[in-house]
């Protein structure tokens, strides 16, 4: 059996020296870029509770099933309930997932 030196680094200088920067991201330029929009549940008579509350955490991957739960049960006593606040593009996206399942959702800017 033959063994192989595998050579090592002994002088961690040569990691210390690499330095990495993120950009600082500004809030308030970002919402600019991205307005945030609302992604709204309406509520539904037609489908069950617990029909909502997968077809909310399959749609939306964020949120939690509690969370879910609690958004359903928003739109059932108040007649909406905020799922997410997200950039359009992005809030688009989460209502078409959220239709394909048959409820009711539409977005609007967040003010």
């Amino acid at each position: 059996m033959k063994v192989t030196k595998v050579p090592t680094l002994t002088n961690q200088t040569a990691f210390s020296q690499r330095t990495e920067t993120t950009p600082g991201l500004d809030r308030e330029v970002f919402n600019k870029l991205c307005p945030p929009y609302r992604v709204i549940l309406h509520n539904d008579d037609f489908h069950s509770m617990d029909y909502v509350v997968v077809a909310l955490v399959k749609s939306v991957p964020s949120l939690k099933e509690q969370d879910a739960l609690d958004i359903m049960f928003t739109a059932h006593s108040e007649g909406t309930a905020v799922v997410i606040v997200v950039p359009q593009e992005t809030a688009e996206f989460y209502q078409e997932r959220i239709q394909s399942y048959g409820l009711g959702c539409t977005i609007e800017p967040d003010e």
